[in-house]
C-alpha cells in the first residue's frame, strides 16, 4: 500500500476508534462502578440483591445492542456512517452524564433505578449503532485482503475504554477521601465522559463518508429498506443468523467471562481491595491489548474461522482451570496467619437521635504479606440490636483483603491469558464485512 493510502486509512482509525473508544468507557463505566453503584441506586437493606439488580441494570444495556446495530444500521444504510456516528456519540454521551447526574435511592426511592435503566438502554441502543457502524466504515476504507488487520484495531477500543474507565476510577479515589468518593466522587467518571465526548465530536464532524458509501449513493444504489433485504431473504437471513449465533454470542460470553465478571469475581467472591483489583486488571489489559491486532493480521494469513474456533476451544478447556487458580491463589485457607499481629478496634457511631451503629474493626496479617480488614457493624435503635426482615440481628461484615506482590503479578499473568480470549472479538465483525 502506498505512503498517502496509508496515511488516509491511519486518519479514519484514527477518527472513528477515538468515537467508538469513548463510548465503551461511557458503556464500561457503570459496570466498574458496579459495587459502588449497588449502594446508591438500590435498596441497601439486601447487599446481594442490590449488586445483582445493578449487574442485572448493567445487562440491560446489551438487551438492546442488538436492536441499536439494527435501527441505526439501517440509518448508517440511509444515510451514512458518519451522521449516524454523531447521533450514537451524543445520545452515549448524555446517557452517560446523566447517570452521573441523579439523585440516590434514598433521596427519590424507586425513581433512582427507573431512571438508571432507562438510561443504560439508551446506552445498549447508541453502542449497538457505533460499534457496528465503526467497524463497517474501517472495512469498507480497508483495501481488499488486509480487512482483518485495519478492523483489528477498532476492536482495541473496547479494552482501551474499560482500561480508561478504569484508570480515571483510581485517578479519582486517589485524589480525594474514601469517604467523599463514597459520597459524590463516584459520580465524577460520568461527569468526565462529556469532555471526552466534545473531543470526539470535533475530531469526528470532518470525517468523510466511506468511499464505498459515497460511491453507491451517486450511482442511487443505496438500499431502500435495508432490514427487509437482510432478513426478508432466505439467504441473507441464513447469514445473519449465523453471525449472530455463531460468531457474536460465543464472542460475547469469552469477552464478558474474561473481563468483567473476572473483575467482579476478584471483589465481590474474593473480597480483594477495588484499588488492587482495578490495577491488575488495567496492567492485564495493557499486556493483551496488541494481540488483538496481531490475530486480526494473522486471521488475513490463516482465515478467520479457525482462529475464532481455536480462541472459543481455550476458552472451553482453560477458564475453570483458570479460576480455580484465581480462588486458591487468594484464598486466606491457604495462608498461615500471624495470629499475635491480629488487633480489634471498637468503636461507635450515631446515626441519628434513636440509632447507634456498633462497629468493630479487625485487622489480620497472614506470612505471605497479605492483609486482611474486617468491619463488622450491629445496628441498635432504642438501645436494642436491630432485626433484619427475617428476623434475624442485624450485623453487616465487610472483609477487604490487600494481597501480596507475588499474587498480583500472577493474576495479572492469568488475567492476560484471559484477555489473549479476547482475540475472537477481533475477528467477528471482520468475518461479516469480509
Amino acid at each position: 500500500m502506498s505512503d498517502k493510502k496509508t496515511k488516509g486509512i491511519w486518519k479514519v482509525i484514527s477518527a472513528s476508534s477515538m468515537g467508538t473508544m469513548i463510548e465503551w468507557y461511557d458503556f464500561y463505566i457503570f459496570g466498574s462502578l458496579a459495587v459502588v453503584l449497588s449502594t446508591k441506586f438500590f435498596p441497601t437493606d439486601n447487599p446481594t440483591a442490590a449488586f445483582l439488580s445493578t449487574l442485572a441494570t448493567f445487562a440491560a444495556g446489551f438487551v438492546v445492542r442488538p436492536f441499536g446495530a439494527l435501527f441505526f444500521g439501517r440509518l448508517g444504510d440511509l444515510i451514512g456512517r458518519k451522521y449516524t456516528f454523531m447521533v450514537t456519540l451524543m445520545l452515549m454521551g448524555g446517557a452517560t452524564f446523566v447517570i452521573g447526574c441523579i439523585p440516590s435511592y434514598e433521596t427519590i426511592g424507586f425513581a433512582a433505578p427507573l431512571l438508571v435503566l432507562i438510561l443504560r438502554l439508551l446506552q445498549g441502543l447508541a453502542l449497538g449503532g457505533e460499534y457496528g457502524g465503526a467497524a463497517t466504515y474501517e472495512a469498507e476504507h480497508a483495501p481488499k485482503g488486509e480487512k482483518g488487520y485495519w478492523t483489528s484495531w477498532i476492536q482495541t477500543t473496547a479494552t482501551v475504554g474499560l482500561f480508561i474507565s478504569l484508570m480515571v476510577i483510581l485517578i479519582t479515589k486517589a485524589s480525594m477521601s474514601k469517604e467523599s468518593f463514597d459520597e459524590w466522587g463516584w459520580r465524577v467518571p460520568f461527569w468526565v465522559s462529556i469532555l471526552m465526548v466534545y473531543v470526539s465530536y470535533l475530531i469526528r464532524k470532518n470525517m468523510d463518508e466511506s468511499p464505498v458509501f459515497a460511491k453507491a449513493k451517486s450511482e442511487g444504489k443505496t438500499s431502500t429498506n435495508p432490514l427487509k433485504e437482510s432478513f426478508g431473504h432466505k439467504y441473507n437471513l441464513k447469514f445473519v443468523l449465523l453471525a449472530l449465533f455463531g460468531a457474536t454470542m460465543g464472542q460475547g460470553v469469552v469477552w464478558y467471562t474474561g473481563q468483567f465478571y473476572a473483575m467482579n469475581f476478584l471483589k465481590t467472591v474474593q473480597s480483594i481491595d477495588s484499588s488492587q483489583v482495578d490495577m491488575l486488571l488495567g496492567i492485564a489489559l495493557i499486556l493483551g491489548t496488541p494481540f488483538f491486532v496481531f490475530f486480526g493480521w494473522l486471521s488475513d494469513k490463516w482465515g478467520r474461522k479457525s482462529i475464532m474456533m481455536a480462541g472459543m476451544l481455550l476458552a472451553i478447556l482453560l477458564y475453570r482451570p483458570i479460576y480455580r487458580a484465581m480462588y486458591a491463589t487468594t484464598d486466606l485457607a491457604n495462608k498461615p496467619e500471624i495470629v499475635e499481629q491480629t488487633k480489634v478496634v471498637p468503636s461507635m457511631k450515631e446515626v441519628d437521635a434513636t440509632k447507634m451503629d456498633s462497629i468493630y474493626t479487625t485487622t489480620k496479617a497472614y506470612t505471605d504479606g497479605t492483609a486482611v480488614e474486617e468491619i463488622k457493624t450491629k445496628h441498635f435503635e432504642n438501645g436494642k440490636l436491630m432485626l433484619d426482615d427475617k428476623g434475624k440481628d442485624k450485623i453487616e461484615t465487610k472483609v477487604t483483603k490487600k494481597i501480596n506482590s507475588g499474587d498480583m503479578w500472577f493474576l495479572v499473568l492469568v488475567r492476560r491469558v484471559l484477555s489473549l480470549f479476547g482475540l475472537i472479538l477481533v475477528l467477528v465483525l471482520v468475518v461479516l464485512q469480509s
